[in-house]
């Protein structure tokens, strides 16, 4: 538990791997995949965040949407699947991914409590607002928050700034929220508390900055905050 939950004005979240499950975009096609669906939607996964940190590290920024659609082609003729149709499935289908299980409770309770709440994300602007519409979060947010209008990924240090912007907060007023390890990483090194949600029983990584805590999914966000669920 926080020792002052008070202290926190609010809570900040990935969206790709912490609300939205990115595997549900090929699981929607599973069947015209076939046995090579899990191995397309893992490689579709680590090429969209390896182009990231690379265009980055470039300084040759394209939205998220356009690295999306990179990482699959990769993905897909990797697998040496040519299917034009399919592809552009798939692409609706990353507007469309379903939420973990606990996201709209955990969501509605923060809301309830009066605490504030945005999506922090790589992802492209549009591509964000079809994703919360289509999960029925929109709602649920204060913000959603992209890096859009920096030009640079995660885990660079002026991502994480938009949320203390947003709110007119401090870093340690925020409690953030990700999957991903090397992002938690990244909002502990910018100053947030941060809550690792390793959901598929991860190694912890050796970066200098470590997260805060650590759960097997979201639900402990609101123990940490002394939350009723």
């Amino acid at each position: 538990m926080i020792q002052s939950p008070n202290a926190i004005k609010a809570c900040v979240f990935d969206a790709y791997g912490t609300l939205f499950n990115v595997h549900s975009a090929v699981g929607a096609h599973k069947d015209r995949l076939g046995e090579q669906a899990d191995s397309v939607s893992m490689m579709w996964r680590t090429k969209q965040l390896e182009y990231t940190w690379l265009r980055s590290l470039m300084r040759d920024f394209e939205d998220f949407w356009q690295v999306t659609g990179d990482a699959l082609d990769y993905a897909l003729d990797a697998h040496e699947v040519d299917d034009s149709q399919l592809r552009d499935d798939l692409m609706q289908a990353y507007l469309e991914l379903k939420t973990y299980d606990e996201v709209v409770p955990v969501l509605s309770a923060l809301q309830k409590a009066g605490i504030k709440t945005a999506i922090l994300s790589n992802g492209a602007t549009a591509m964000l607002e079809a994703a919360n519409r289509s999960a029925g979060i929109s709602e649920l947010l204060d913000a959603s928050l992209s890096v859009d209008e920096l030009k640079v990924f995660k885990p660079d240090p002026r991502v994480y700034e938009l949320a203390t912007r947003e709110f007119s907060i401090e870093p340690h007023e925020v409690l953030f929220q990700s999957s991903n390890a090397w992002d938690a990483a990244g909002a502990a090194s910018f100053g947030f508390n941060v809550l690792w949600v390793n959901r598929f029983g991860q190694r912890t990584e050796r970066l200098p900055a470590r997260p805060d805590y650590e759960a097997s999914d979201l639900n402990h966000l609101l123990e940490l905050l002394s939350i009723p669920a």
